[in-house]
């Protein structure tokens, strides 16, 4: 938090259920709750299904957590240009993952082809 903002309490329009008081809160908690709600809903989803691995490299930690982002920000838009279509997270990233494993066997595959290996 910082010193740009008043220290104005304001009312968050509930209230208590014991008390039956308005429940009130400086108005940077409001505002940080009112727009920070996103980033904790995409962190819970990294958290579930993580490509992130413990590896001591930090350059490698930091490509998975990239790696990561892309992924569920690719699920984002996919479901909003898709909006009949409800996929899970879970289910895209196999999606994906399968994808990529049969691309790379389809090159090494025409690859194979090309190569002649010795006879024995």
């Amino acid at each position: 938090m910082t010193c740009a903002n008043d220290a104005i309490i304001v009312n968050t329009g509930r209230k208590d259920r014991k008390a039956n008081m308005e429940i009130k809160k400086p108005y940077v908690v409001v505002q940080y709750n009112k727009y920070m709600k996103g980033v904790g809903r995409v962190d819970q989803y990294l958290s579930f299904y993580s490509v992130q691995r413990k590896t001591l490299k930090w350059s490698k930690n930091v490509v998975l957590y990239l790696l990561n982002c892309a992924l569920f920000n690719a699920v984002f838009v996919y479901r909003t240009l898709n909006t009949n279509k409800n996929v899970k997270y879970k289910n895209f990233l196999h999606e994906v993952g399968r994808s990529w494993i049969s691309e790379v066997q389809d090159r090494s595959e025409s690859n194979s082809d090309d190569l002649q290996l010795p006879e024995k």
